[in-house]
């Protein structure tokens, strides 16, 4: 990775993208990072794609990153990773949930969604981990933590401790949500280091 990391989170709207990329920048910080982050909206409250930016590093001047140059994509669900693939370093990182969430386009007839996004992607140099988050978090007792799962995914290609992570969601998420949330983390570790 370059002197500063790049990571791009992708998602629709209500899958949580916002709140991890809160939970990466505050990590970024509590390992003594600078981070800028970015975040844009394309009709989230209507399922549509939000993607937000999150660089760290020892000095970052643009939260924005630009094509080709985010050392990892974050995927809530596979169109998007395939929406943006542009955006990812030949020798990148994505990381995929294996989930499909039909857009508008798709249900109305009027667009087809990809056939296999997950193998088109491992078709490429970058490396590709695809894991079924919004299972794992089902399987916790609650599928919203499945942006959680993916951050622990991430975190095994990360250098901060655990602790960091650990404070940064207790901070993020209200107290009740803490525990299951901490699981869904362990979980994505564990996902990772399975691969």
């Amino acid at each position: 990775m370059s002197d500063n990391t790049n990571v791009m989170i992708a998602g629709v709207g209500g899958q949580g993208t916002v709140l991890a990329s809160k939970i990466l920048g505050l990590a970024a910080m509590k390992a003594g990072m600078d981070v800028k982050q970015s975040e844009i909206h394309g009709m989230s409250q209507r399922g549509g794609s939000v993607v937000t930016h999150v660089r760290f590093g020892d000095k970052v001047h643009s939260p924005l990153v630009t094509k080709g140059s985010a050392d990892v994509i974050m995927a809530f669900e596979e169109l998007e990773g395939l929406r943006y693939l542009p955006y990812l370093k030949k020798t990148g990182l994505i990381i995929m949930n294996k989930q499909q969430m039909l857009p508008m386009p798709v249900i109305m007839g009027a667009a087809q969604y990809p056939v296999a996004p997950v193998e088109e992607i491992a078709n490429l140099e970058a490396k590709e981990i695809a894991v079924d988050a919004s299972g794992t978090g089902l399987a916790l007792g609650d599928a919203r933590t499945a942006n959680v799962v993916l951050l622990g995914v991430l975190a095994a290609a990360l250098p901060f401790p655990d602790e960091v992570w650990h404070e940064s969601l207790r901070e993020s998420l209200k107290p009740g949500l803490v525990e299951v949330n901490m699981k869904a983390f362990r979980a994505g570790q564990e996902a990772a280091m399975a691969m």
